[in-house]
């Protein structure tokens, strides 16, 4: 897949799976604008590095996603935006009766709102170009509820639906709109939880891993950045064409039962 003279700006790009699917854009040829809410040294020397290592140009944009003003700037000073990567999210867990309203309020701002304001933001450059990719990074919790986590299944259930009708007001133009839905991704966050976690349950750390961390995902494999990077570049491509308004799942099966 070639995506030379395409640039993609992802949210919340900095590590993880965004910082993942921006390599992976990047990889196809793709130009780069990476996000978050930080402006360190370190955040513009990874934009420099990706630049250097896949030879696109990439870029470092502070934005704040729970501001919707910031998310709309973030669009614009990108100047092009062919791919939206709407990736910037935050978790909480507490029972709803004691779910912090900060908490709430923040969730739904960065998880669904700024998916909102950039995708409102970025449709009339794609359809200046002729040509758009919007592609939600969702979660098996957009289909599957779990007990203490109400703000963030609201809003990945949410960013579903905003999937589904942004897929229908742009099914005659070249422009789509999908989810992706991953399971538990082996993201550097995750990882230094392993051990922790494995202490907590006084069992050996392949043991927490399938028991407890991955206990919803029949694989008992996590889902990788690598893997949810490359359905991005396939949604990006000609043979995705076709492929709106939908989801992919990347869980191990999780949401098969």
């Amino acid at each position: 897949m070639d995506l030379s003279g395409k640039t993609a700006v992802i949210t919340g790009s900095t590590s993880g799976i965004g910082l993942g699917i921006a390599q992976g854009l990047a990889e196809a040829g793709a130009d780069v604008v990476l996000n978050s809410f930080t402006d360190r040294d370190e955040d513009h020397a990874l934009a420099e590095e990706i630049a250097k290592a896949h030879g696109v140009t990439a870029r470092y944009i502070k934005a704040d996603m729970s501001k919707g003003a910031e998310c709309r700037l973030l669009i614009e000073q990108s100047g092009a935006c062919d791919i939206l990567v709407n990736n910037a999210g935050i978790q909480h867990v507490a029972p709803i009766d004691k779910f912090p309203t900060e908490k709430w309020d923040a969730i739904i701002a960065i998880n669904l709102s700024s998916a909102f304001h950039t995708t409102a933001a970025a449709l009339p450059l794609m359809r200046t170009a002729g040509w758009g990719r919007v592609i939600n990074v969702a979660s098996a919790h957009g289909l599957r509820a779990s007990p203490y986590k109400s703000a963030y299944i609201s809003a990945k259930h949410g960013i579903l639906g905003m999937t589904k009708t942004v897929g229908l007001e742009t099914a005659r133009e070249n422009i789509t709109a999908n989810a992706i839905c991953p399971g538990y991704v082996l993201t550097p966050l995750v990882e230094a939880q392993i051990p922790d976690t494995a202490k907590e349950y006084d069992m050996s750390e392949d043991e927490v891993i399938e028991k407890v961390i991955l206990e919803k995902q029949p694989s008992k494999e996590f889902v990788t950045v690598e893997q949810l990077a490359g359905i991005a570049v396939f949604l990006c491509s000609e043979m995705a064409a076709q492929v709106t308004g939908t989801s992919i799942s990347a869980d191990g099966g999780w949401t098969s039962a």
